[in-house]
């Protein structure tokens, strides 16, 4: 994998938090931006062994919808780190409104340089943001810096199995999740490389076709809507967007393009 300058990490890094904060976002990929939703949260939150006495960090926490669902669904307190102001503003807002606010709480953060202390957490999730972290290596540090002595990190992420893919490559990919996608493997080896050890590393990809599918059907309605003038979505490339799904269909039917699970302890 070629390394990312430090500042061109920067850029992808703000411009995938603009993006995910934006209207266009919201439309094609609702209240929850990761295939199989909350559906695959409560999965990973039940391998993680989450409880009311959990304490747990949120990795690219969104719009908090995943946060709020497990303090709701396991009791446990969640902290969520995101790079978007929007999104932290929104989420602490959807965190009161759904009545969590001694529960959940969001701040901006960086997953390559965590603001919290070591051995803290119970547990972390980081659900289709890894693969875009430009140092991928430094956030897997970060990750068994801060989790206690038995604790458990749960990702999910896009899986690739091919360098190239044509059609989704460049800026646009790396905010679709698919730009440095990697193996479920090599995510594994991330994690247990900082000392980690895998408990579960297991492909979900049905996920990934039911999403694709689903903001195929969305933009062939915004596609109606625009053309009535009766819908505007800000920052919205039909055509761009139109092409990408397309090919990224095509590589999920091929193989290419999956989506996948890992679970990992801290061993004491």
């Amino acid at each position: 994998m070629t390394e990312v300058s430090q500042t061109e990490s920067a850029v992808v890094k703000q411009c995938c938090a603009n993006i995910y904060g934006s209207e266009a976002a919201r439309y094609l990929l609702g209240d929850s931006f990761h295939p199989g939703g909350l559906r695959l949260t409560e999965e990973i939150g039940l391998l993680l062994s989450l409880g009311p006495e959990s304490l747990v960090l949120d990795v690219a926490s969104g719009k908090g919808t995943s946060a709020i669902f497990l303090a709701e669904k396991f009791g446990c307190k969640v902290i969520g780190i995101d790079l978007s102001e929007r999104n932290v503003t929104d989420a602490n807002a959807a965190a009161a409104s759904h009545g969590v606010s001694s529960l959940v709480t969001f701040r901006l953060g960086d997953a390559e340089a965590l603001p919290f202390t070591a051995g803290i957490f119970d547990a972390i999730l980081c659900e289709c943001a890894f693969c875009t972290f430009p140092s991928k290596q430094l956030a897997a540090s970060e990750f068994e810096r801060v989790l206690k002595d038995g604790g458990r990190v749960g990702i999910s992420d896009i899986t690739k199995d091919k360098l190239s893919i044509p059609g989704l490559d460049g800026l646009l990919a790396w905010i679709a999740c698919i730009g440095d996608a990697q193996s479920l493997q090599r995510y594994a080896d991330w994690l247990s490389s900082t000392g980690l050890v895998i408990q579960v590393a297991e492909q979900r990809s049905h996920y990934l076709r039911e999403m694709v599918q689903g903001i195929r059907s969305k933009l062939l309605v915004a596609e109606i809507m625009i053309g009535l003038k009766k819908l505007d979505i800000p920052g919205l490339d039909l055509g761009k967007a139109k092409a990408f799904s397309s090919a990224a269909q095509e590589a999920i039917a091929a193989g290419y393009l999956g989506y996948g699970i890992v679970v990992a302890t801290k061993n004491s």
